[in-house]
């Protein structure tokens, strides 16, 4: 029995954080935005395809892209609508389709091999993008071919709001005009060095004997081969299937005492944070659990924006606990849950620029992974405010 022939499907919400803005403000639509820093300050997260006219793009300088496009608006944004409209798609790839990947918050892969079994995959594809288009009125392109990469490609390629299909066994047809800057991972100065060598288009590189090329570029050299000849994963990394991660405890005796309630709360929470950096993901959900010694069992939850911080993980956590917690009533369990998670590829708080207290962390996993999980502890100094509740 032949294995069926893959399908990827590759989506991206088109200028993600700009198609967010004019859904809050329709003014904005037809003008040049810029979402980002400070005009004086700071980078263009995303820009409008109005000022993209102007020669902006992401991860420019805003002085420089201000200069170009000194008309734009610009705005500083709002990752918590953001991560809602993320979440919503997710939510709607995730019913959907066997197979998924959240690359990033405005990016995912579907694997939908095997479905051209019971209805055209061509046109299921097409159908998902118009539901998400009709559910969210958010612009987003897709690509549908054999291989990840070529799907991405595919997807670039029908933007701005379209939609490609590269057949099987056309694969060459589609790669083999593109400028090698086209290939997913080619930047500046790759583009430049495979240029030098007079390697222009995508079949130029398929042209060229493999072992020059990896002579020249080392792995990456046989990588740039196998794309050239339409060959790349089709793996979509089924990571995401575990959809939550949790810890709770359950105490030897009843407690009433808030402030070693709380403490236990951080400690789980942290627990959480640190299996959540191990495997590379943040959390749009958090959920504390408590269990009274009458096993009554009440849980609240809460979306938040994109993080695995401690510090933000455990305020979420300590608010949710104050809000529902129950003063004075003896506990038997507690636990605490992250949920819809994604990949820490996707931009994290991108407006408050955390990337440097992420690195932080992760460095004190470093530690713990070294020397034990109890080499670096929190010290606990605040005592939680619970409401009484009738």
């Amino acid at each position: 029995m032949t294995d069926p022939k893959p399908y990827i499907v590759h989506f991206d919400l088109d200028s993600f954080f700009v198609a967010v803005e004019i859904l809050m403000d329709p003014s904005l639509k037809g003008k040049p935005v810029i979402v980002g820093g400070s005009a004086s300050r700071g980078v263009v997260s995303t820009c409008s395809y109005e000022a993209r006219k102007y020669g902006v793009h992401s991860a420019m300088p805003m002085q420089r892209a201000m200069r170009l496009c000194p008309h734009a608006v610009v705005l500083r944004g709002n990752h918590e609508k953001y991560g809602y409209y993320s979440k919503v798609v997710t939510e709607i790839i995730a019913a959907k389709v066997p197979l998924y990947q959240k690359a990033s918050i405005d990016e995912f892969y579907c694997d939908l091999t095997g479905m051209d079994r019971f209805f055209g995959v061509s046109q299921y594809t097409r159908q998902l993008r118009e539901y998400i288009i009709k559910e969210t009125n958010l612009p987003i392109s897709c690509g549908l071919s054999s291989a990840k990469f070529i799907s991405k490609m595919a997807t670039n390629e029908a933007k701005p709001n379209g939609f490609l299909e590269i057949p099987h066994g056309r694969e060459k047809e589609f790669l083999w005009p593109l400028g090698v800057e086209k290939i997913n991972g080619v930047g500046k100065q790759t583009e430049q060095r495979l240029r030098k060598m007079g390697l222009h288009t995508i079949k130029d590189i398929a042209l060229t004997p493999r072992d020059l090329l990896i002579g020249r570029l080392g792995k990456w050299g046989e990588e740039l081969w196998q794309k050239s000849q339409g060959i790349g994963s089709r793996e979509v990394e089924g990571r995401w299937d575990q959809k939550s991660m949790s810890h709770e405890t359950t105490f030897h005796e009843n407690q009433t005492d808030v402030e070693f309630l709380y403490k236990k709360l951080i400690a789980l929470t942290e627990r959480n944070a640190y299996d959540l950096r191990q495997d590379h993901k943040l959390t749009g959900c958090i959920t504390v659990k408590i269990r009274y010694s009458d096993f009554e069992t009440t849980s609240r939850q809460e979306s938040i924006a994109y993080t695995a911080l401690d510090d933000e993980l455990i305020g979420k956590a300590k608010a949710i606990f104050n809000r529902f917690y129950q003063s004075g009533r003896p506990v038997r369990l507690i636990g605490v849950r992250f949920s819809q998670l994604a990949d820490d590829g996707m931009q994290m708080n991108l407006f408050n620029r955390q990337d440097d207290k992420l690195n932080l962390y992760k460095a004190v996993d470093a530690i713990k992974n070294r020397f034990g999980k109890d080499a670096v502890s929190r010290a606990v100094t605040s005592k939680p405010q619970a409401k009484n509740k009738k």
